[in-house]
């Protein structure tokens, strides 16, 4: 008889400020740990922002922080592994937040299963991408990269995960160098096929593959509001802004 399937809590939440996405990863990633938490995969898109992992280098981003910031992007650093990438409106970003102990502490395993949930979506859509294997982590379709992944692994417990363009406005990969990868093309579903399927319709198809393939049960689940009765909490003190590496 076989094991029961861990639970995993997924849901689209739209379109989410990177930072906040960030602070409900770490929550929930803390409680995991803890034992005190379901694991989730969070699917969402992001405002235009440009993010460093740990390995970006200063000309990675091609525009000063300024002038980004007038065009309305941010930059944030990260604790991902990878380099510099965009995310946007009309590109499907995935957050697991998944425990891989006991049986599957493995980074490079992790990371092909990835992959493998990232094919099985495109391909739903009629587009054969293919993974390259080696350091070139990401799905490409011939030349073009059509999907991106950066995790961080915390006593096994995942963060961070893939972005997949679908109707992502490519023209915003030439204010970086995508994955520290110079000139190399991107492209989307929308590119490769002339079809835009919504980002909600997406998520629904991956959270499906990606149950099949780490063979957990997918429960739908919304982030929780506020309670609107209770009183707002105090704001923080403000900060000065955070610019990336020169």
């Amino acid at each position: 008889m076989s094991a029961p399937r861990r639970r995993t809590c997924w849901g689209f939440l739209g379109r989410v400020p990177y930072a906040e996405a960030g602070a409900l990863q770490a929550r929930l990633r803390d409680a995991v740990k803890a034992g005190e938490g379901d694991e989730h995969l969070l699917l969402l898109e992001h405002p235009h922002v440009y993010t460093l992992g740990r390995n970006a280098v200063a000309g990675d981003v091609l525009a000063p922080v300024a002038a980004l910031a007038d065009r309305g992007i941010e930059v944030h650093e990260t604790d991902r592994g990878g380099q510099v990438t965009y995310h946007g409106p009309g590109q499907l970003v995935g957050y697991p937040i998944v425990n891989l102990s006991p049986d599957r502490r493995d980074v490079r395993r992790y990371m092909r299963d990835l992959e493998e949930t990232l094919r099985r979506t495109l391909a739903d859509y009629g587009v054969a991408a293919e993974a390259r294997g080696g350091d070139e982590l990401g799905m490409w379709v011939g030349g073009a990269k059509v999907a991106s992944l950066g995790v961080h692994l915390k006593r096994w417990v995942t963060t961070h995960g893939f972005a997949l363009n679908v109707t992502t406005d490519l023209d915003f990969f030439a204010g970086i160098v995508p994955c520290g990868l110079t000139g190399v093309t991107m492209t989307s579903i929308e590119r490769l096929t002339g079809a835009r399927p919504p980002l909600a319709e997406v998520a629904a198809r991956h959270a499906a593959h990606f149950g099949a393939l780490f063979e957990r049960e997918m429960v739908p689940w919304q982030e929780p509001q506020p309670d609107a009765a209770a009183p707002p909490a105090a704001a923080p003190p403000a900060r000065e802004p955070h610019a990336p590496p020169a």
